[in-house]
């Protein structure tokens, strides 16, 4: 039997966007919005659950580099609880490479808030 160990607020880390055609759906139709560091194009999805993929090409840097940009950004959104329905492509730019993991969190969760895309966080009393 095997168990799966969920942890963050993305659906469990959330699915992913792997087929061209749901990124090109998302490029095409898709609203933007855009920081220094990063594009987000975001698309409803008409599911339960939010999926999103990332876009890290060459211009990044070499494949070391864009593997560390990725990791940085599957931590982020496996941190983050995301609003249902939606499915979400973040576009790295050059910039990215150089950003630590601080300012790539702020600029995506700036992003989300944006977009209106991130759960409200609970509040204890």
């Amino acid at each position: 039997m095997r168990v799966k160990l969920v942890v963050g607020g993305n659906n469990g880390g959330g699915e992913y966007i792997t087929k061209p055609e749901q990124y090109a759906l998302v490029y095409t139709k898709g609203s933007s919005w855009v920081c220094n560091l990063v594009v987000m194009k975001a698309l409803p999805n008409g599911l339960a659950l939010s999926r999103y993929g990332l876009s890290v090409g060459k211009r990044v840097g070499k494949a070391v580099v864009r593997n560390r940009v990725k990791r940085l950004l599957r931590a982020i959104l496996r941190l983050t609880s995301l609003e249902p329905g939606w499915d979400i492509v973040f576009i790295a730019r050059p910039a990215t490479a150089k950003a630590d993991y601080a300012n790539l969190k702020r600029a995506i969760e700036g992003l989300l808030s944006r977009a209106r895309l991130l759960k409200p966080a609970m509040v204890k009393s």
